[in-house]
């Protein structure tokens, strides 16, 4: 069967199941446009009931490709798939045109109110599906998101390259909606900023590697991505998604899982130093409202290197903004689904901020089970737990709950002295049933007198990053607005003087601790109680045994 190249065939063989996309025309030089010869052959595959796209070894110029169902794409050995830079200001093809016109058109959808851009678009990605199944993403080949926007822009600037950060662009502390008042009736969602002309971009413009919406059975496998825009992988309100041993550097987020049931994350490594690493979230932005759950993340590394260093072996370290490179997993910020049923194990953390459980946006968070973190050098609180009354989600008037979360043999070196575990609700409103067993933590210190009588804003409506509160008044473990909260079999230490207290507690009823190690066992003032009920205290250091 003579098949013309740059034309589909009127049939494959029925033999087949590869249909490489070099005999539909794609040359494979980095300099001419792919995209049609791509999207042809993933058409043939379509056609003949499924099968696999085969990209070779080569180099392919590509705005969006267009994903169906019951397909493999793989990217061979040798073989980058490069998102083109994004046409002419004024030149797009508008909805599904001609490639020559750019990256697909974002859908039409509501405005950007509960979220931003980014969350709610798909379709101006490198790679998008929509309600498909069975769909499976292959390497070892490489994606390179060369001509990607962050969000913010056409496109993002060249791998490692950041433009200059104004002076003092982010305050100490930002808390303009004042505190909180649990019996003033309902809450009122504050100004969010959105739907925002800066962060919506125009058609032609791509920004992410890879945005699937409503599909089910998905698997993302042995692939690298660079330099992946917005988004490496963004996939939301999807069943059943597996991505394993995926190695992504990048300029912004990693793997973001938004609103999806039964995620498998494993043997990852995500550097991301302007944004999280793996980030588990439930908003509304593929237009409904449901939980995220049954999601489990083992056996991965994050980081926070300058971009393109983990990827060439270099591992450069910059602080290159305030609170440092991100690069964490989060559960959160956006919430407003939910979260339940989540795992986490075996996970190194390296260069970046702490691992973040945040539920801020008035629905739940619950059964979270995290063990085996080993972190060094934290920018920012190595476990941060956050009830808060941000509530951007529909229909939100009331902080939603936290509560059943175990977290156990974690080890956080050198984390910066700002913070150390800190957990965190609301008046009237607690961070529930927590228990953290079997951590060392090894403080930087420095922290002063001044620092341990400083007041910790409520931040009631504000964005829930640690670094936005200030420097804690206590360098180990702050927890605040919270009941049933047990820690066991906890060493503390510090690798430089500090002189505030290493535990501090504020309105927190039922707390139970034993077996905490300080750097001192006999220093008097290590512990700081104001407000506490029904204390239970066993062979802890600095503070006596106490039954209630």
């Amino acid at each position: 069967m003579t098949i013309i190249p740059g034309s589909p065939p009127a049939e494959w063989p029925a033999a087949s199941s590869e249909f490489d996309v070099r005999r539909f025309g794609a040359v494979g030089d980095g300099l001419t446009l792919d995209t049609d010869a791509i999207n042809r052959a993933i058409l043939a595959a379509h056609a003949a009931g499924g099968g696999t796209v085969v990209v070779p070894a080569g180099n392919y110029l590509s705005y969006s490709i267009r994903l169906k169902s019951h397909l493999t794409l793989r990217l061979n050995s040798g073989a980058t798939l490069i998102a083109a830079d994004p046409p002419a200001r004024g030149k797009t093809g508008g909805d599904q045109g001609e490639s020559v016109g750019g990256y697909d058109a974002p859908e039409d959808a509501a405005p950007n109110v509960h979220q931003d851009f980014g969350h709610s678009r798909f379709r101006n990605s490198l790679l998008w599906g929509e309600n498909l199944e069975s769909v499976t993403i292959l390497g070892p080949g490489r994606i390179f998101g060369r001509g990607l926007s962050r969000g913010n822009g056409r496109i993002a600037l060249p791998v490692g390259e950041v433009a200059p950060q104004p002076p003092g662009h982010l305050p100490d502390v930002l808390e303009a909606d004042g505190p909180f008042e649990p019996e003033g009736g309902a809450l009122v969602p504050g100004e969010f900023g959105y739907p925002n002309a800066i962060d919506t971009l125009a058609a032609g413009v791509g920004n992410k590697a890879i945005g699937l919406r409503s599909c089910r059975n998905v698997i993302v496998r042995d692939l690298t991505i660079l330099h992946g825009g917005h988004f490496a992988i963004l996939a939301a309100d999807c069943e059943h998604v597996t991505i394993d041993n995926v190695f992504i550097d990048t300029n912004r987020d990693g793997i973001d899982i938004d609103a999806c049931a039964n995620v498998r994350i494993s043997n990852c490594s995500v550097n991301s130093p302007w944004d999280d690493g793996i980030c588990v979230k439930s908003s509304c932005g593929f237009g409904g409202l449901r939980p995220v759950e049954n999601v489990t993340i083992s056996d991965c590394y994050v980081s926070g290197f300058v971009e393109g260093t983990l990827y060439d072996g270099t591992r450069s370290r910059k602080v290159l903004h305030r609170g440092g490179p991100i690069g964490r997993i989060k559960l959160g910020t956006e919430g407003s689904g939910g979260f339940r049923n989540i795992a986490i194990t075996n996970c190194l953390f390296e260069f970046c901020r702490g691992l973040a459980l945040e539920q801020v946006d008035g629905a739940i968070m619950e059964d979270v089970v995290v063990s085996n973190l080993s972190m060094r050098e934290v920018m920012n609180a190595p476990i941060f737990i956050r009830l808060a009354g941000r509530l951007r989600g529909p229909g939100a008037t009331a902080p939603g709950t936290v509560g059943r979360i175990a977290i156990s043999n974690v080890i956080a070196h050198d984390v910066a002295p700002a913070h150390g575990i800190f957990i965190a609700g609301l008046p009237g409103h607690p961070v529930t049933d927590v228990r953290i067993d079997g951590v060392q933590l090894y403080s930087r210190g420095g922290g002063t007198e001044a620092e341990a009588r400083r007041a910790v804003p409520e931040m009631v409506r504000d964005y829930p990053e640690p670094m936005l509160f200030g420097t804690l008044p206590a360098w180990g473990v702050y927890v605040r607005h919270a009941a049933r909260i047990q820690l066991s079999n906890i060493t503390l230490r510090l690798l430089n003087p500090d002189q505030r207290p290493a535990i501090m507690l504020d309105d927190v009823i039922a707390p139970d601790f034993s077996g905490i190690r300080l750097p001192d066992e006999s220093a008097t003032g290590s512990w700081v109680l104001t407000g506490v009920q029904a204390l239970r205290v066993r062979d802890c250091d600095g503070h006596r045994d106490v039954s209630r």
